[in-house]
């Protein structure tokens, strides 16, 4: 059993920074690929960040230059780092981690955390 638990969101000012962090804890053996994806009011999940097992990450245009996702293998944790914060930054952000477990080290399979909320006034 995989759990995700993702943390630091809150509300701040246009132009400030937060840093989100999603930890996986359990029968873990590997974190693979891993994202981040937002969901605003009224709109559709969007992809924000992702990154490949071999470190190449993607990042959605809006966000570039802005954004960096890393992870943490020790601590199973993965993180988005978001710099330059805007009021269309306004989202539920989710991390999604493809994991193999200890029972199945070969076959990895998708989690998504809970959600954060972030919301950056004008």
């Amino acid at each position: 059993q995989v759990q995700l638990v993702e943390s630091g969101g809150g509300l701040v000012q246009a132009g400030g920074s937060l840093t989100l962090s999603c930890a996986a804890s359990g029968s873990i053996f590997r974190i693979n690929a891993m994202g981040w994806y937002r969901q605003a009011p009224g709109k559709q999940r969007e992809l924000v960040a992702t990154s490949t097992t071999g470190g190449t990450t993607n990042y959605a245009d809006s966000v570039k230059g802005r954004f960096t996702i890393s992870r943490d293998n020790v601590k199973n944790t993965v993180y988005l780092q978001m710099n330059s914060l805007e009021p269309d930054d306004t989202a539920v952000y989710y991390c999604n981690l493809g994991i193999t477990t200890i029972a199945m080290p070969f076959r990895p399979i998708d989690y998504w955390g809970q959600g954060t909320q972030v919301t950056v006034s004008s």
